[in-house]
């Protein structure tokens, strides 16, 4: 995982974004990144230090306070990311108006890869969940990229097949399994993805609200919050706002994967 702390970019100063007026708050700059420090990404493997400095000189680097959009659901796909600090999530609203969290991006992943699999559009809405930073290429130098880098395609399809079968593996559990199942696999996945160790767990490294793990697991919030309020007193999890640490990740994996017993509301 990519470190989250002193990412190492030489600044120019800084600028509004040309991307438009929701970019106010995020700060943009031209920037000289280190090939070294990014090559390990997958978006970037397979790369000589030569032609990634090239696909590098395309970016500029952008910070997005918390809570700022990135892009929006149904927007021009203007350009594309890779995250180099923070957290974004990508959620999507139903025709019904109801929020669905998609999922979360962590350090070192791309996203807003509209274009790479034919959409002029964004099919979803990407905030940032913590301050956070990326580098962004303008949409219209994809099509140049991949002619010149044709492995910059091959990584990025595989990043979204990737999460294809993370997607797949979601309606299988939305249509099998129960709520308290699919509240744990959610935990487990989001601990997999940005955990890191403190004393008494495994703690989820970014603002993560009950709500949100409602809009994950297509369930209420008030169940979730039941849920986990008797997980608490069972010591399996602790949570407080924004805030939540596997206490025994290996019960919650026992229990996600156990045949209920009882019925759970959906």
């Amino acid at each position: 995982m990519l470190r989250q702390h002193k990412v190492p970019l030489d600044r120019e100063p800084q600028s509004q974004s040309s991307f438009g007026s929701k970019f106010v708050n995020a700060r943009e700059n031209m920037a000289t990144v280190d090939s070294s420090l990014v090559a390990h990404l997958p978006l970037f493997a397979g790369f000589s230090t030569e032609d990634l400095n090239d696909i590098l000189r395309e970016a500029r680097s952008l910070r997005f306070a918390k809570s700022r959009n990135i892009f929006e659901q149904g927007e021009d796909a203007h350009s594309f990311f890779v995250l180099l600090h923070g957290h974004v999530r990508a959620s999507k609203t139903t025709p019904t108006g109801e929020q669905v969290v998609v999922r979360y991006v962590a350090p070192g992943e791309t996203f807003g890869v509209a274009t790479a699999i034919g959409l002029q559009r964004y099919p979803a809405t990407a905030s940032a969940v913590d301050d956070s930073v990326a580098l962004a290429w303008p949409s219209a130098t994809w099509p140049r990229l991949v002619a010149r880098f044709p492995q910059l395609a091959t990584n990025t399809l595989q990043a979204v097949g990737s999460r294809l079968q993370e997607t797949h593996t979601r309606v299988v559990e939305m249509s099998t399994q129960q709520v308290e199942q699919r509240v744990a696999h959610a935990l487990l996945r989001l601990a997999k993805q940005a955990g890191h160790k403190v004393d008494h767990g495994i703690e989820i490294d970014f603002p993560i609200s009950r709500q949100d793990i409602a809009q994950m697991t297509g369930t209420t919030l008030h169940t979730v919050s039941r849920i986990l309020s008797g997980w608490e007193q069972r010591g399996l999890v602790e949570s407080g706002r924004q805030r939540i640490v596997l206490r025994e990740p290996h019960k919650l994996f026992v229990l996600a994967e156990e045949t209920p017993g009882a019925s759970e509301p959906r």
